[in-house]
């Protein structure tokens, strides 16, 4: 058993508790990893806010980045001192959606509460989004790292686990936005400049981002969008046609879990057009629309976790594209925060001031 420090959440909607765990041994097919980094997501806030239930206590945290440390048996593939990103995307390799190819969609069962933390006492700690990465070291399923270049910063490096694979490939693998297409980004948070990054780089012609937030909208156009649309003006999605003779988006991104942009995004879609569910409401929220509309217009709603991302395919080229200076990483790192300031952070976070947080655990 090594020794770590973690934040710990004991009950939904209070503050982090800073204690040292117990971390077992990776097993076989798994890795030790010492975290260097780990962005605060929002999926980590829902969670800790209990929006999506599970047990605690718990440890949380999935954006993350270090080096392997320690390998389990029959792990090949990594080795100690490589420099890896840690990701939520846990897989079998054997179930049909691996076998597919579409490892998120993974169909066998992990229990978090019975992963590898534990209080001195014995305690269990759940194994929060698989990863339990708001800690000094994380023991993970090795199929849940990819490698990166040693010398690529690692607060960088970290937002490749979760934020910018989500965004992009919601818009490359997911929307499969083609050259010439007209996009509208609802929601210009972490995951949004990067689904606008992705529109970008799959040649969309017109990038419409919407968003409240003017300071947000600005964040956008820098990020690739061409137009950026008050998101609290009336019937927003007027603005679009306006700019579009009339016609509306080929597809829509709704990157915010926010359910009042649930309730409005088909209004920006054109005929055919389709829309992308990314961010994730609290669960039991619903939006209502007209099914005869979507029917008549030959629109299409897909749902897109994780952006669809198989990582021996998206991290190389993601990896190839900000060496080329066409994908943005470092600009997304807002601020850096030791482990003890995480819950600071996490405030940061909430009141909408930073495109990213990154958490420096031995910092």
């Amino acid at each position: 058993m090594t020794t770590i420090t973690a934040a710990v959440c004991r009950a939904f909607g209070a503050p982090l508790a800073i204690e040292e765990l117990t971390l077992a041994p990776p097993g076989p097919g798994e890795v030790e990893v010492e975290i260097a980094a780990v962005a605060i997501c929002h999926s980590d806030i829902s969670f800790l806010d209990g929006a999506w239930g599970g047990g605690l206590p718990a440890v949380f945290g999935h954006e993350a980045a270090g080096r392997v440390v320690a390998t389990g048996a029959g792990v090949a593939a990594l080795a100690p001192g490589q420099a890896v990103i840690v990701t939520l995307i846990r897989s079998c390799g054997e179930c049909p959606a691996c076998a597919a190819g579409a490892p998120v969609h993974c169909a066998a069962p992990y229990d978090r509460m019975k992963g590898p933390l534990a209080t001195p006492a014995g305690e269990a700690v759940g194994h929060g989004l698989n990863c339990a990465a708001f800690a000094t070291r994380a023991v993970v399923q090795a199929r849940q790292c990819a490698p990166v270049p040693g010398t690529m910063p690692m607060a960088a490096a970290c937002l490749l686990a979760c934020g910018v694979i989500t965004g992009v490939g919601a818009a490359v693998n997911t929307a499969r936005i083609r050259p010439g297409e007209t996009v509208v980004v609802v929601g210009a948070g972490g995951v949004g400049l990067n689904a606008i990054q992705g529109a970008r780089l799959a040649g969309a012609a017109r990038i419409f981002a919407v968003d409240p937030n003017p300071d947000r909208r600005a964040d956008a156009l820098l990020f690739g969008a061409t137009d950026a649309i008050d998101a609290a003006a009336p019937r927003p999605w007027e603005a679009v046609r306006a700019l579009t003779s009339g016609r509306g988006a080929d597809a829509v991104l709704v990157a915010t879990g926010a359910i009042a942009a649930y309730a409005t995004a088909a209004r920006f879609l054109a005929r055919q057009g389709r829309l992308v569910a990314v961010g994730m409401p609290a669960a039991g929220a619903e939006a209502r629309w007209e099914p005869m509309v979507t029917a008549y217009l030959g629109q299409r709603v897909i749902g897109s976790p994780m952006g669809d991302t198989v990582l021996a395919r998206d991290i190389p080229w993601m990896i190839d594209l900000w060496r080329q200076g066409r994908l943005r990483l470092d600009d997304l790192v807002t601020r850096t925060w030791p482990l003890a300031a995480i819950n600071e952070a996490i405030a940061d976070t909430r009141a909408g001031r930073a495109r990213r947080n990154v958490i420096l655990p031995a910092g």
